[in-house]
């Protein structure tokens, strides 16, 4: 069964070394977040460096999820003094359960206060793509999407929630949070 993959990528205005409250912030919601997805149905897995490794991202060992990679219009450091990104890599079962995830939640806090911590860019901040069961998406693959996404608009080989598509290509349109029922009374 496919699954979908997910690359998110954003520049931040400090690097992460900054020891001011706006960066530490950040790491520390940045924490919580993912320990709340993790726990969430539908999230399968996200890339982690290998036990051990040490550096920036760019030095890291990430296993089957590949040489950690950025777009070339990442134009901040690359050391870890210097490194101002923020970048993840997951899997998941599906477009609603990515979504839930996404906009509930710890997560949807964080997105709310996003320009608090990361530049506003003319790229997209995501991109997924539908995978073969077993296949584990690499960093290089999220970029080369986001890339295209950037490039060609969406596409069965890089899409966004609001323009998305099934496993086989076919478009499903604006994933919506599901419809709440009106409160007792109301019209």
């Amino acid at each position: 069964m496919p699954r979908l993959a997910l690359y998110t990528f954003g520049v931040l205005k400090s690097p992460l070394a900054d020891p001011g409250p706006l960066t530490r912030e950040f790491y520390d919601i940045g924490e919580d977040v993912y320990r709340q997805i993790s726990r969430h149905p539908g999230y399968l897995a996200h890339a982690e460096a290998a036990a051990g490794s040490r550096g920036s991202h760019f030095d890291l060992d990430w296993g089957a999820w590949g040489e950690f990679a950025v777009p070339a219009w990442y134009g901040k450091g690359r050391t870890a003094e210097t490194t101002a990104l923020a970048a993840t890599l997951s899997l998941w079962t599906g477009l609603r359960p990515a979504f839930d995830a996404i906009y509930t939640g710890l997560h949807r806090e964080a997105l709310i206060r996003r320009y608090d911590w990361f530049e506003k860019r003319e790229h997209p901040s995501y991109v997924f793509w539908w995978v073969s069961d077993g296949v584990i998406p690499t960093w290089q693959d999220g970029v080369s999407r986001l890339q295209h996404l950037h490039d060609h608009g969406p596409a069965p080989h890089g899409f966004t929630f609001h323009h998305s598509f099934t496993p086989d290509g076919t478009p499903t349109g604006v994933v919506r949070p599901p419809a709440r029922p009106c409160p007792a009374g109301s019209p």
